[in-house]
């Protein structure tokens, strides 16, 4: 366990002499692997005790589905395809990623406004779940069936009219480009009738990055009860009922890890209610931050060192090109920083307060600022923990020119 003042602890890596071990490969020699940094890291046992975790916590039947946007890397996805029961994606490239991944296509749904028509030719000619956004996909979906001589798989995407609240990012609830206002959604079920549609259930999603477990319960259980209400004028009985995610990790200081066993007892409740509400309905629960995001790290290599003022900074070869939520610009208001050790010196025999940046000519790239770390000289290497989401696809990799980093599933 890494102890870090102020943050949650970090459990899932060993220290062995001092020195990180990465899916037990201590840092240095995994850096050679990489064939140098900067890169992402992301251990696979981790992964699979996440969703090992889930399964202990979660009533049996319900859905487990991996968020493919928190990390797109391939084998990463297929290593996912193995231990979930569905991918979500949200573009035509992640869909064939996940169709590669070997996952089923039945298995796997598409969400997202603003779908092209190319993207809806791909998704019904592969069989997927398509979760419908507006009247106008609707119509345009029933034109592809018809031309294609293939019946289209649909559930509603509903924008309900309440949020998850405390959430790092709200989806759902008042004005929203995503899904269709609960109040029109009456309306677009009538339209779902007749040949090449078919429909399968409803999608509400309502916020991500949310730590506490009674707000994602009560939630649910006001996502249950619209999708009850709704079902009255549905063509047939929903099948599927995806209540979306929320789950957040602890990030910053002072945040503590998700109660999943307050969550998973509340999904149990609602189970034992849709036996007899809505029978045949299958819960899918649809996560991508919280499986991957403590699974995976991000190394950079110190290659400066200098002192402006009294104030320490440690130059390196990374940045927010690379980490752009690290560097406080994805979606802070107030910049906090990530968990950040020097990764071959982790404790160190001199500690001080230093300030992470990368090479970049901006203030803005910033990885730790005045935190607490091991007294580190060029080359040794910075370690960013909480990394193994909206990493390297959610940072802007072409800014100044900068090669790209490196990924690794280990």
């Amino acid at each position: 366990m890494i102890v870090l003042p102020t943050h949650a602890p970090i459990d899932g890596f060993d220290v062995v002499d001092d020195v990180l071990q990465v899916g037990g490969i201590p840092l240095p020699r995994l850096v050679a692997r990489a064939g140098g940094t900067p890169f992402y890291a992301y251990d696979r046992r981790l992964l699979t005790a996440r969703v090992g975790l889930l399964r202990r916590h979660l009533p049996p039947g319900i859905n487990l589905h991996y968020a493919m946007k928190a990390n797109p890397m391939p084998a990463l996805v297929g290593h996912m395809a193995s231990l979930v029961d569905g991918i979500d994606v949200a573009s035509g490239g992640e869909l064939r990623v996940a169709l590669d991944s070997g996952m089923s296509a039945r298995e796997i749904s598409f969400a997202g406004p603003g779908k092209s028509q190319a993207e809806l030719r791909q998704a019904v000619a592969s069989g997927v779940l398509l979760n419908v956004e507006s009247s106008t996909e609707l119509q345009l979906l029933r034109g592809i069936g018809h031309e294609l001589g293939l019946t289209v798989r649909v559930a509603i995407r509903v924008n309900p009219d309440f949020e998850l609240k405390s959430s790092g990012m709200r989806i759902g609830g008042g004005a929203k480009p995503f899904g269709i206002d609960a109040a029109a959604v009456p309306a677009i079920l009538a339209e779902v009738r007749g040949p090449y549609l078919a429909f399968e259930g409803f999608h509400i999603y309502c916020g991500s990055q949310n730590l506490r477990a009674e707000l994602i319960c009560e939630v649910q259980q006001k996502s249950y009860q619209l999708a009850l209400a709704l079902a009255v004028g549905a063509p047939v009985p929903p099948r599927v009922l995806n209540l979306g995610g929320g789950f957040g990790i602890p990030y910053f200081p002072g945040e503590k890890p998700l109660d999943v066993a307050l969550i998973g007892a509340n999904l149990a409740d609602l189970a034992r209610r849709a036996a007899s509400d809505l029978p045949g309905v299958k819960f899918t629960i649809e996560l991508g931050r919280y499986l991957v995001g403590e699974a995976g790290v991000y190394v950079c290599r110190v290659v400066d060192r200098k002192t402006s003022r009294g104030q320490v900074f440690l130059v390196t070869d990374g940045g927010l090109h690379q980490h752009l939520a690290a560097s406080g610009n994805f979606g802070q208001v107030l910049r906090k920083n990530y968990p950040v050790v020097i990764g071959n010196r982790v404790v160190g025999a001199c500690r001080e307060t230093a300030s992470v940046v990368g090479p970049l000519c901006t203030p803005l790239d910033l990885l730790a600022d005045r935190m607490e770390l091991a007294e580190a000289r060029p080359g040794d290497l910075v370690v960013v923990f909480q990394s193994g989401a909206y990493g390297l696809s959610a940072s802007p990799v072409g800014f100044l020119g900068h090669p790209a980093p490196g990924e690794l599933l280990v």
